[in-house]
This record gives C-alpha cells, structure tokens and sequence, in this order.
C-alpha cells in the first residue's frame, strides 16, 4: 500500500527517525569493599607479625625492669630510658679505619673508656672486664668485651703488645664529645670511673659502680642474660 512503513512479511512498523546512541561514561576504577577489606586485613596480619617478633624482647625486659619481686634490688645503676648508641659516635680502628657504630649490635657488650695511655684505673678496670665474662661461665660467649679510647694518644707499648698478641678485648677509638652525649657517669665521677653494659640492640642500660664487687655486678648480668635468652643468640 501507498504511503505505508511496514514490511511485507511482519508489518512491523520501522521508525521514522533514525535511532539514537547514548554513550554512558565508565565507572571511575576504585577499591571496592572487598579490596579495601583485604587491604586492611593485610596490614592487620602485618603488624600482628611485628608484634610476635618484638614480644620476646619486650616480655624479658618487662621481667627485668618492671615485674619485679620487692625484694630485689639491683646493684648497677639501672638506665632508664636506656640510649641506643649513636651512628656519630666516630668509631676507627686503631690503624684509623672508620668503623661503623651498628656494628657493635648483636652481642651484650661489656664497655671501658680510657685514655691510648692507660693508667692504673683503665688497667683495673679491663681486669674486671675480663674476670666478669669469665664469671659468667658457659654463657661468656654472648658477651663481647669493648674498650673505647676517648683521647689521639697512642697505646701504652706494652698494653699495644698485648693488642697484637690478641688481647681478647676489641679496642676502638671514639670522639669524646658524641661519646659523651651516649655514656654518663655517675654524679661527680667520670667515665673511666665505671664499666657500661650495653645490650644486642646497641641500648646502654646498665652503669657498674666505681670500685665494684664483682659478685653482686656479676648476679645482675645472670639475670639479664637469663631474661633475654629466649631472643639473644651467641655470636653478632
């Protein structure tokens, strides 16, 4: 028929206009509730596993410092908060190779500070050094001995004769200033006045008294050694 728009078959009647196409803008990526549900279930599980490896430490320092029997009293001075060892503490060898201050983690160490001259005092004082570790019996080799030479002068001939022979003491040179800023006498003594314990994570935190006796300082270390045998590990 005349005029009409249908097909022949179906007499479907076909649009007069030509049909239109809307293009519709896409979706803005993004994190969905289940990804940023994992996402924070992640970082959860992250920190849980942070939290595991630190509690051994955390739980033998709590033993010794805070969950304490009244009837205990410490001999060395406690340091509290203990002092992580500065990065500038200026530390060479005695042949003047730069040594760098993390390397002294991963053993208790053992500290004297004296002059290259080493008087009467720093000979004493690295007796005791010795006599302590040796105290300690099977768990010695956790503990490391350091002497710090605050001062450019050269060794004693005959203390550097020892040095070379093997001297069971590891001897380095640091500036006195950042020494200073690490290490603290006690009031109106002086630095070669003491010996310093110093733990595997570089913290000082113990200060031995001038003229010490070596069965009550030696019953203090048992104690940290005990408490912190479950994380620490002979040998850097």
């Amino acid at each position: 028929m005349s005029g009409s728009k249908s097909s022949a078959r179906g007499g479907v009647q076909m649009p007069e206009q030509p049909l239109g196409l809307t293009v519709h803008s896409m979706p803005t990526p993004g994190l969905d509730d289940g990804d940023a549900r994992r996402t924070a279930s992640g970082r959860l599980k992250m920190l849980l596993v942070l939290a595991v490896c630190a509690s051994p430490v955390i739980a033998s320092y709590l033993t010794y410092f805070v969950i304490r029997p009244q009837t205990r009293s410490n001999y060395a001075d406690l340091i509290q908060p203990t002092r992580t060892v500065p990065a500038d503490l200026g530390l060479q060898s005695l042949d003047g190779a730069p040594v760098a201050a993390a390397g002294l983690k991963g053993q208790w160490l053992l500290v004297v500070v004296a002059g290259g001259g080493c008087d009467a005092l720093c000979e004493q004082q690295l007796y005791f050094q010795r006599q302590l570790v040796e105290m300690t019996g099977r768990e010695k080799g956790r503990i490391d001995k350091l002497w710090l030479v605050n001062d450019d002068a050269p060794l004693r001939p005959e203390i550097a004769r020892a040095v070379s022979a093997g001297l069971a003491v590891q001897v380095l040179r640091a500036q006195p200033q950042a020494l200073a800023r690490w290490l603290e006498p006690a009031a109106g003594s002086a630095l070669a006045n003491h010996v310093y314990l110093v733990d595997p994570m570089g913290e000082w935190m113990l200060r031995v008294p001038a003229k010490p006796e070596p069965g009550k300082v030696k019953r203090d270390l048992e104690r940290l050694l005990r408490a912190s045998a479950s994380w620490d590990v002979e040998g850097r």
